[in-house]
Parts: C-alpha cells; sequence; structure tokens
C-alpha cells in the first residue's frame, strides 16, 4: 500500500464508499464528488483494466474505450506490478455472477 495516500481522509472517503449500498446509491454519491470527466477516467481504466485481463492487445483496447497507450500502459503497469486490487475486484465480480 502506498503510504503517502493512507491519511485519515482517504480513511473516511472509503468509509463512505463501503456504505454504499446499490448502483443507484454510488451513482449518487459519485456524481456528486467527481466530475463527469473523472468519473469517465475511472470507469475507463477499469475497462482497460479488464480488457488486459481478457488479454486484448493495445489497438483493441484503445480502438474500444478510446485510452491512450500512455494509459493503457499505466494500467497495465498497475495490474502487473500493483497491489493486486484489479485482481481482487475481477475475482469478487466474477464470484458474483
Amino acid at each position: 500500500m502506498n503510504k503517502k495516500i493512507k491519511t485519515e481522509a482517504v480513511d473516511s472517503l472509503f468509509d463512505a464508499v463501503l456504505c454504499l449500498q446499490t448502483r443507484e446509491e454510488c451513482y449518487s454519491f459519485f456524481e456528486d464528488l467527481c466530475t463527469v470527466n473523472e468519473l469517465l477516467s475511472l470507469s475507463q481504466r477499469f475497462e482497460v483494466a479488464s480488457m488486459l485481463k481478457k488479454h486484448k492487445t493495445y489497438l483493441e483496447i484503445a480502438e474500444k474505450t478510446g485510452a491512450s497507450t500512455a494509459t493503457i500502459s499505466r494500467v497495465n503497469r498497475s495490474l502487473n506490478y500493483g497491489n493486486d486490487g484489479y485482481d481482487m475486484v475481477f475475482g469478487r465480480m466474477e464470484d458474483h455472477t
């Protein structure tokens, strides 16, 4: 875990996110919290990660998501050398389908 982001304010934000119970609650909260572009950027990165996990090429990912190769590379680096957060979430999402 990156110690630079572990603050009381970030803990408080994550506690708030953990209180959300439905997709509609997520929409309400995140639309208030984020700009449209911030939310679209987050969702784009998540889609890129999902496509990388399915072994899609950078070209396929860029065409479908509109993500730059720099963004795709950054997400790929997180998948390969990060904190395994994407893998944890993808595993849990598979368990719920």
